[in-house]
C-alpha cells in the first residue's frame, strides 16, 4: 500500500457512514491567529473528527535561540495524543485542514515518523473541497474511546542542522525549500529574524503541488515537477525543508504521491538554521 494516499470528500462521506471506527483529525491552524483552528473546529467540523493543534499537539516546546518555530514533539507526548484520539496501530486515519493541506501533511509525516505508514489519508482539497461537494459539518463531540497506538521514531527520516551543514556544497545534494519564492529569495521575511535561504537550495513552493482547484496534481505531473528539481542527482540525497518543518511535509507527501520513496526532513528548517550565526545564508535565486 502506498505511504501517501488521498481520499475525496465523497469517499470520506461514504466511509463515515459505514466505518464508525475511522479516525478523523481536523488539523486547521493559522500562523497569524493561533486560536483559529480550535475556534473553527468548535464552529463546525467533519462528523467524528477530533482536533489536532499544530503547536500544542504536533510540535514540541520552543527553546529560544536553539529550536525553530515548530520543533518536533517529544515522541511520548505525541503517542499519548494519538492514543487520546482513539488511534491504534491498525487504525485508518483521515487528516484534513482548510487546504492546501500543509498542516494535515505535518500530521501525516509525524505518523510516518512513528512507524504508521499505511491506512493514513489526506482529504484531497481539504475542507474547501468538502464544502464544494455540499457536505455538512457537525457540532457534535466525537467519541472518546482510548486507543493503544505504539510507535518509535525513525531517525533516518530526520536530518539535523549539523548534518546538513556538513553536506552543503556536495554536488549530489538536492535541497528543496517549500517556502514561497519571495521568502526564499530574501525579498521579504514575515516570520523569522533573517531573510534568505540555505545555500544550494532550490525553491519548491509547496502550493505548486496543487492544481487551481486546490487538489493535488496527478502523479505524473508531480513526478515531472520533482524530476526537474532532482536532475541527475540521486534521490537518496534529497532533503526537504521550509520555514519551520511544516510545509516541507507537503512536498514530502507529494514526492510520495509521485512514486518516490519518503525522503528525509530537516525538521528545524529555516527558523532553526538562523538561530546560529555561523550558518551560511544565501539570498536571491
Amino acid at each position: 500500500m502506498p505511504i501517501a494516499q488521498l481520499i475525496s470528500p465523497q469517499q470520506l462521506a461514504a466511509r463515515i457512514e459505514k466505518q464508525p471506527e475511522l479516525v478523523i483529525l481536523d488539523c486547521r491552524f493559522a500562523l497569524e491567529d493561533h486560536d483559529y483552528g480550535q475556534r473553527s473546529y468548535a464552529e463546525g467540523h467533519i462528523a467524528g473528527a477530533r482536533f489536532a493543534d499544530l503547536e500544542r499537539d504536533l510540535s514540541g516546546k520552543i527553546v529560544k535561540g536553539v529550536t525553530g518555530r515548530h520543533p518536533l514533539p517529544q515522541p511520548g507526548h505525541l503517542i499519548e495524543r494519538l492514543q487520546a484520539w482513539g488511534i491504534n496501530n491498525d487504525s485508518e486515519i483521515v487528516l484534513y485542514d482548510d487546504a492546501p493541506g500543509a498542516f494535515a501533511a505535518r500530521a501525516w509525516w509525524l505518523l510516518a515518523w512513528l512507524g504508521k505508514r499505511d491506512g493514513v489519508y489526506l482529504l484531497d482539497g481539504g475542507l474547501k473541497a468538502w464544502h464544494a461537494a455540499g457536505l455538512p459539518l457537525s457540532l457534535d463531540a466525537p467519541p472518546t474511546a482510548l486507543g493503544h497506538f505504539t510507535g518509535k521514531p525513525d531517525s533516518s527520516m530526520v536530518v539535523t542542522a549539523h548534518d546538513l551543514q556538513g553536506r552543503l556544497g556536495q554536488p549530489d545534494l538536492t535541497l528543496l525549500d517549500a517556502r514561497a519564492l519571495p521568502r526564499f529569495r530574501g525579498d521579504v521575511e514575515p516570520l523569522d529574524p533573517v531573510a534568505g535561504h540555505i545555500p544550494g537550495a532550490q525553491c519548491a513552493t509547496f502550493t505548486e503541488n496543487l492544481g487551481a482547484d486546490g487538489r493535488f496534481l496527478p502523479a505524473d505531473k508531480l513526478q515531472q515537477r520533482f524530476a526537474e528539481k532532482l536532475g541527475s542527482r540521486p534521490l537518496e540525497k534529497l532533503v526537504a525543508y521550509c520555514g519551520s518543518g511544516v510545509t516541507a511535509c507537503h512536498n514530502l507527501f507529494a514526492l510520495c504521491l509521485a512514486g518516490y520513496p519518503l525522503a528525509p526532513l530537516y525538521a528545524g528548517s529555516w527558523s532553526e538554521w538562523v538561530t546560529d550565526a555561523h550558518h551560511p545564508v544565501a539570498t536571491g535565486d
